[in-house]
């Protein structure tokens, strides 16, 4: 597939290549499969790496192709340095690193440092005695007296998050699946093995990390319960509202301080490469407050992305105004990596019920924020949820909660490629998981033939914001909302841009900042700003403006 713009070479001394980066995930399993396995693979990704290079992103993400039982499909690490058989090889992940440095973008893997698979050697280890030398490796804990768990922590997905074990005659603490034993932070050897495996990839040609779960790294070493929630503070963005999760307050399992800590020792690894981190902050009443933490001061990771554009609720200009004063008060130079969509969430077209004009307008205003960015596969077609059937469920969080929550099978089917075949061009073989009908029409090819489509809107979107180094790196003044209208500027030593965005369905006008302004973007579909001061714009119009 031809590019559609050439590829930008990479600045190696470019340290702070992370600040305004646009970041595209890859979901391996979906993405493409070389074989016809029906599951997506490293070879697949070099073999689309041409399309993603031309979009214009500077990273792509790559969710977990380590070895693993794929419990969670993937999140659930056996083997922290090895490639699980159905992704490829160690080879095969070098030829993926050096393809996309050919291509001008730079390689982030997806690290899972908070938790391991029970099938991990480590834990299985830790497992047989109390005396071994691994046995303090994970959190194990006595049970009460009457043999309840030690205390009331929930799992994520759902139930206790302690799981008894027969064997050490204790109870191990997990926050996700049963499968998934939680890693004790608090015994120096597992920070120190744990920055082992991120030396090992750096030496590798890693551009950097996603950190999963990092607000989870350490737990409480008193084991105190958390205390209850009352409704009026319940969110929905890190559990479905089925889920009993969002009924407490997690103080004790999770967001310790000590975290700060080893944060300073992971960037340590990371400077000598250039590398840097991204976070993933699971937190739905202080996720911005974590990320300020974790990224101010620059000795913790550069940047980490709160759920506050992940949330059910749609981001209107009150929440965004709301959002970004939370942030400035929490942590002026806090670097935030703002994404709507991922492989954990409900895709935002049809979370927020977007048309396609929508999409267009948030993925133009997503462009325009302070901070870097993350696309998700597919969010730049303007993909909505699949609607997977109950039989051909994977994972396992769906299959517990149905038909209340049905998981997130519907983020993550194949990404579609053609009109070729019912896989849309993924794979020659049976789909790991079923590519709705409604998606062939978005493939790719098929936008690449409407130079209206959204695809051609995101590349757009992108190319503008590589054109102005104030959407990169510059400053941004405080989001202003009247009505539905959401405006700000931003601002570095070479120039000023003012940017308003309707996000209603109704027609608005606000009074433009004083002084001479010029429009740019009109290819994706700016509006000129008023003559006699003022700014009209119909429903999901954007104005970008330089000032003169």
């Amino acid at each position: 597939m031809a590019l559609a713009t050439a590829p930008r070479a990479l600045k190696a001394a470019d340290r702070d290549w992370w600040r305004g980066a646009v970041i595209y995930q890859i979901y391996p399993r979906s993405y493409q499969d070389s074989d016809g396995d029906g599951i997506g693979d490293l070879a697949g990704i070099v073999q689309r790496l041409p399309y993603i290079a031309g979009l214009g992103v500077d990273a792509i993400w790559i969710s977990p192709f380590f070895t693993s039982p794929m419990k969670d499909f993937g999140y659930d690490v056996s083997d922290y340095c090895g490639v699980d058989p159905m992704f490829g090889t160690l080879a095969d992940f070098d030829a993926v690193v050096d393809a996309a440095h050919r291509l001008g973008v730079r390689l982030m893997i997806d690290l899972v440092l908070s938790h391991t698979s029970d099938q991990h050697p480590w834990f299985r280890e830790s497992r047989s005695d109390h005396t071994n030398p691994r046995a303090n490796w994970f959190v194990w804990a006595d049970a009460q007296p009457d043999g309840t768990p030690p205390n009331n922590w929930l799992s994520v997905f759902g139930g206790s998050a302690w799981e008894w074990d027969g064997k050490r005659m204790q109870y191990y603490l997990h926050n996700f699946l049963t499968s998934q034993p939680d890693l004790n932070f608090h015994e120096p050897a597992v920070q120190d093995a744990l920055l082992e495996v991120v030396r090992f990839w750096l030496k590798r040609g890693v551009d950097g990390f996603r950190l999963d779960t990092i607000n989870f790294y350490f737990a409480d070493k008193l084991l105190r319960d958390n205390p209850a929630l009352p409704p009026e503070r319940r969110n929905d963005s890190i559990a479905p509202a089925v889920n009993p999760y969002n009924w407490q307050e997690h103080i004790y399992s999770k967001n310790q301080p000590e975290n700060l800590e080893f944060l300073r020792k992971l960037r340590a690894e990371l400077e000598p490469y250039g590398a840097a981190a991204v976070g993933e902050v699971g937190d739905a009443q202080r996720g911005l407050e974590i990320m300020a933490e974790y990224t101010s001061g620059g000795d913790k990771v550069q940047m980490c992305y709160p759920f506050e554009l992940l949330q059910p609720k749609r981001a209107t200009a009150e929440v965004l105004a709301e959002t970004f004063a939370r942030l400035s008060a929490a942590a002026p130079d806090a670097w935030p990596c703002w994404s709507y969509s991922n492989h954990d969430t409900v895709r935002h077209v049809t979370r927020w019920g977007l048309s396609v004009a929508a999409a267009k307008t948030y993925a133009t205003l997503l462009m325009c924020l302070r901070g870097s960015v993350c696309i998700y596969q597919g969010e730049e077609l303007g993909l909505a949820e699949a609607d997977v059937a109950f039989e051909d469920l994977q994972d396992p969080y769906g299959i517990r909660f149905w038909p209340e929550f049905k998981g997130r099978d519907g983020c993550r089917t194949p990404m579609v490629w053609e009109l070729s075949n019912q896989n849309g061009g993924f794979s020659a073989g049976r789909a790991w998981l079923p590519v709705p009908p409604e998606h062939l029409g978005r493939s790719v090819d098929a936008q690449e033939a409407d130079a209206d489509a959204i695809l051609h809107h995101y590349r757009r979107a992108l190319a503008l914001r590589h054109a102005h180094s104030a959407l990169i790196r510059g400053d941004q003044s405080q989001i202003q909302a009247v009505g539905d209208v959401a405006h700000f500027t931003r601002s570095d030593l070479t120039e000023t841009l003012f940017v308003a965005v309707n996000l209603g369905e109704a027609p608005a006008s606000i009074a433009m900042p004083a002084g001479a302004w010029s429009r740019i973007g009109a290819d994706i579909g700016s509006v000129a700003p008023g003559a006699d001061g003022r700014l009209f714009l119909e429903p999901w119009q954007i104005c970008l403006a330089r000032k003169q």
